[in-house]
């Protein structure tokens, strides 16, 4: 389907607001002048202040342009996001330069933007950042400007504790920016898939009312097409005869008749059908599911066990007819030559078990089987795949109180296997099916 090709094609879309990123600036500020004014004024120990004033200040001078420029609500593009982080980069590098580098106990900073580009920003974006992040810091290890310490002390550093530092800010930075963004991306394709499931849901139950829409618009129509029809038929006896309009006027005539037919057929289909298709019984519903994926040359074979007079009955469910639906479908796909749907019910369960003769499952898939874009299984010829549509099929079924189980059949037999389990209590009481 195309809106599922499009969710699924991992065009993120995950941008940063500019309020965002002014209200962390602010908090820098704030931190980066009470530690300036504590070492300088409560620690009394020599300090750049004009120096770092200057810095905290361009900060504070760009903070109040975006401000005043930009509606909170703005969206900053990949580009314009990247150069606001870097310069937020460049302002911290700066200001640890001078306050000793490496030396400085909040030298580990310097990764806070490489963080919050590898949540929101393109790969590419977060890679050049980070690479001039560990630029900055070997910068770091190299400046000339001493920790700010006891007047009259210097406070050597010795060079193993230097790499060790430097070893242990590039180490934190790559590690925080490595874990953030794969819990951004997960994240964000788990939001997709659930949207794709919403649509699915909402696309399956708008199928489900058409009949009920289609008569309400036939009762809509029925006075404005009664009305053509009485004036169709005065033209027809005015000019019947005539042989400039007669012909058009029959059709004309003719087409009306033909249109309260067809509304006549809609005005009935949902007071002759509308309760047997509300109505499901588990074997219908299992064979509404099976019947379109009958004509593709793999046998469909159906066991049902237990009672045939005590089946469960209940409402139809869009979301189980669609995760059914595509269970099904991915067992036609691999199999070989046969798929075995086994229904099985007593008073305390209902389950349907899906069997197939295809390869199965790749042990490394069989573990992550649920999980949005798991794309792949033991076929090689196979352009499709266990993806975002078994995902949203496992969500739904979820969603009506179902267990799933995957796995492979016993060894020698070949195949997958697929187990669905509802508490019998769930059907009787008319809200799955």
């Amino acid at each position: 389907m195309a809106f599922l090709e499009t969710i699924g094609g991992r065009s993120r879309g995950r941008t940063l607001r500019l309020q965002t990123l002014i209200r962390l600036r602010w908090l820098a500020v704030a931190g980066q002048t009470v530690a300036v004014l504590f070492v300088h004024l409560w620690l009394s120990f020599p300090l750049p202040v004009s120096a770092c004033a200057l810095l905290i200040g361009a900060l504070v001078w760009l903070n109040l342009f975006l401000t005043f420029r930009f509606p909170s609500a703005h969206r900053l593009k990949p580009g314009t996001a990247f150069a606001l982080l870097l310069t937020d980069l460049v302002q911290v590098t700066a200001l640890l330069f001078i306050t000793g580098g490496l030396a400085n106990p909040f030298a580990p900073l310097v990764c806070v933007p490489v963080i919050i580009s590898s949540a929101l920003q393109p790969k590419p974006h977060s890679i050049v950042l980070a690479s001039l992040a560990i630029i900055g810091v070997t910068a770091l290890a190299f400046t000339p400007y001493p920790l700010p310490w006891y007047p009259g002390t210097e406070l050597k550093i010795p060079l193993e504790l230097t790499a060790g530092s430097w070893l242990s800010v590039v180490c934190t930075t790559g590690f925080a920016a490595f874990y953030t963004y794969r819990v951004s991306l997960e994240a964000s394709q788990l939001a997709e898939a659930l949207a794709a499931t919403e649509l699915i849901l909402e696309r399956e139950k708008h199928l489900s009312q058409l009949d009920g829409l289609a008569a309400a618009a036939a009762h809509e129509l029925g006075t404005p097409l009664a009305t053509i029809s009485v004036v169709a038929r005065e033209m027809e006896r005015e000019l019947g005869a005539d042989p400039r309009y007669g012909e058009d006027v029959h059709l004309l005539r003719s087409q009306s008749e033909r249109c309260r037919d067809i509304l006549r057929r809609l005005t009935t289909l949902s007071s002759e059908s509308e309760e047997h298709m509300r109505i499901l019984p588990l074997s219908s519903l299992i064979e509404e599911v099976l019947a379109p994926h009958r004509e593709f040359g793999i046998q469909i074979e159906v066991v049902e066990r237990g009672d045939r007079a005590s089946e469960p009955v209940g409402l139809r469910n869009a979301g189980i007819l669609y995760g059914l639906g595509n269970l099904i479908e991915n067992a036609v796909d691999y199999a070989a030559s046969k798929v075995l749907v086994t229904v099985e019910h007593d008073q305390e369960m209902v389950r349907v078990t899906i069997e197939d003769d295809g390869p199965g499952f790749a042990p490394d898939i069989l573990i992550r089987i649920g999980d949005p874009y798991v794309t792949k299984r033991q076929k090689d010829d196979s352009a499709g795949g266990l993806g975002l549509g078994l995902f949203i099929a496992k969500t739904l079924l979820e969603r009506s109180g179902a267990r799933l189980a995957f796995e492979n059949k016993i060894a020698g037999a070949g195949g997958a296997q697929v187990s669905i389990r509802w508490p019998r209590a769930l059907m009787d009481s008319g809200r799955l099916l």
